[in-house]
Order: C-alpha cells, then structure tokens, then sequence
C-alpha cells in the first residue's frame, strides 16, 4: 500500500510504545465484556464496523495508517501528473490523465473510510500540509523521463497491490470494503505501466536505454516501500495481532521480488542488483541490501522532492478553495430549497 504508517510515526505518540499499547483501564464488567466481545471478533477473523465499540489504540492505529494511505494516493498523483501534458501521444495522455483520476478517487474513498473512526477531513489534511503526516517515501522521487511513468505502473503499483490485496481481508469494514475497488483498480494500473514498457522495448536502441535507466534509478525504491525489516517494525506485529496487516514487510517483500523477476525476464530488463538469485533451498530469490539511510532520510522530510511535493499539494489546496466554497453554498441552497418545498 502507498504507505508505511506501521513504521512511520508523526506527532502522535508512537504505536508500540508503552504510552499507545498500556492496558485499557475499566471501571466495570460492561468495559470489560466490551473487550471480550472485541477479541473474540478478532479471533473470529470477523469485521469490525463504525458504530461497534473499539480500543482507543485499535481506533488510532487505524486513522494513522488509512489517513496516510489517503495521503500517499493524493501526492501520487504528482509525479505523473507532470508528464500529462508531455505524452508521446493522444492514446497516452488519455490512459494517464484517466489513472491519475483513479488516484484522487481512492484517495477521497480512504478519507471517508477514515472519517468513520471520527476524525475530520480537514484534521487530517491539516496533519499533512503541516507535515505532522507522513505519506509513502517512494513519492518523494523525480519522474526524469517518460519511461519512469511505465515504471511506477509496473514497480510502484505492483509493490502497491501487493499490500494492499490483504487489506481487503482488513479487520476493520469500512477499510477493507474500500480496498476492493482500489485494488481492481490499481492491478489496472499496473497492466497499463507493463504493457506501456513491452511497448517502449519494442522500439529504438534509445527506447530500450530509457526503460532501463528508470528500472535502475526506481527498483530498490520500491524494495523500501514495504517498510524496514520486520526486526525493526514493531508496530507491524501490533496491526498483524488487531488482523489489520495480514503479512510481514518481510514477506511482503520477498512475494513481491519473486513475482516481479519472471516479469523483469519477458520485459527484457535486467533488475539492478547483482546479488539477485534464485535459492533452491528456500524456493525463494535472494536479493541484495536496500540502503535503510537513505529510506529514513527520505521518510522524515530530506528527500529529493519532499518540499517540492508538500509545497505543490499545499497551493493545489489553497487554489481550490473557492470550489470548495461554492460546492458548500450549493448545497446549503438546496437543503433551504428542498426543506422550503416539504413545508
């Protein structure tokens, strides 16, 4: 998922820690059988719906990660959304400006699923134009050719989907009913990013350079994305318990190298890195080390494009505000038209 808010804290006080995970005090058998009835649907692999009652820790755990998830859609529409006007063709800036709509969608799907817990949307935009949120490191990156477009729809989504296909499994309902159609739509995504690329393979010695180039440049990019290892995500542990996570960054990881190499093969690249190989003992490839440094520089705001992204979705907010505005007086109108016509 474009997120990595079991890893990543803000300014709330970090999950795992004793101040987010101390036992619940109850003053009776209701709050107790409260948490009975709550474990046992846990246990149950049963969903968890808004109006059922919640651990303050489950709730908060829960607003963090969908929030930066949401997050994480709306900046990825960034490092696309500059190469829509400077498609090789009609065709391209179509299938683009349609995917970059399906991001700002999901993104509006995962506030709503996050406004159920009982935080607003304009909390948790806040918490992100003020960087008190964080959102996925990967788009944090410049997009330097076309190419790299191809490649965020085959690396950048393929990583994505593979996160995000257990959350439709989520314990918590309005998240995993939400994750359904995000996934349909993200694995299209990804089929249109690989089927942009066989294209570009198929074309000059240049084509082929250009391919490769962005496959070097976003490979191990996409490795972080999982999150860092799991001896080092505590807080993982914690989601997996509440079934909110259903898979280690770990395995996660390895499910998502194992599927991208036979992939890489027919594409025609070559993934960079020279420790890639197949392990006949484990059944698995064994891939090399991803540089945590630069991950966590990226993660806590000194990326190549953190200001750059943060500061274009801050104006982006404050330019639309006026649509905001009208869109709210319209429907105060209407709510006076239709209450006037009932009377």
């Amino acid at each position: 998922m474009y997120t990595q808010s079991f890893s990543v804290g803000d300014a709330a006080p970090a999950l795992g820690t004793a101040a987010a995970t101390r036992p619940i005090p109850f003053t009776g058998e209701e709050e107790a059988r409260k948490l009975a009835t709550f474990d046992a649907a846990i246990a149950n692999d049963g969903r968890i719906e808004p109006q059922d009652w919640m651990p303050d820790a489950y709730r908060k755990t829960l607003v963090r990660q969908i929030s930066q998830h949401a997050h994480s859609e709306i900046v990825g529409m960034l490092p696309e959304g500059n190469w829509i006007s400077r498609a090789p063709s009609l065709k391209r800036k179509a299938i683009l400006i349609a995917k970059v709509q399906d991001e700002g969608g999901h993104g509006l799907y995962l506030y709503s699923a996050a406004e159920t817990l009982g935080t607003s949307r304009e909390q948790m935009l806040d918490d992100l134009h003020t960087g008190r949120a964080k959102y996925s490191s990967i788009f944090n990156y410049p997009t330097l050719s076309w190419a790299d477009v191809g490649v965020i729809g085959w690396l950048v989504d393929g990583a994505a989907i593979m996160n995000q296909i257990p959350l439709c499994r989520c314990s918590y309902g309005p998240y995993a009913r939400a994750m359904v159609r995000v996934c349909k739509e993200e694995s299209f995504h990804q089929r249109q990013g690989y089927e942009s690329l066989l294209v570009m393979m198929q074309g000059t010695d240049a084509q082929r350079a250009m391919v490769q180039d962005a496959v070097n440049r976003w490979w191990w990019k996409c490795l972080a994305m999982f999150g860092p290892p799991d001896a080092d995500s505590p807080n993982s542990a914690l989601g997996m318990r509440w079934g909110i996570k259903r898979f280690t960054n770990d395995d996660l990881r390895q499910k998502f190298v194992d599927a991208t190499v036979p992939q890489a093969k027919v594409l025609g690249v070559t993934l960079p890195d020279p420790d890639l190989k197949w392990n006949e003992e484990r059944g698995h490839y064994d891939y090399g080390a991803i540089d945590w440094d630069e991950f966590w520089q990226t993660v806590n705001g000194n990326g190549p494009c953190n200001k750059e992204r943060l500061a274009t979705r801050v104006k982006a907010h404050a330019d639309g505000a006026w649509v905001r505005e009208a869109a709210l007086a319209h429907a105060r109108k209407q709510a006076a038209r239709n209450a006037k016509e009932a009377a």
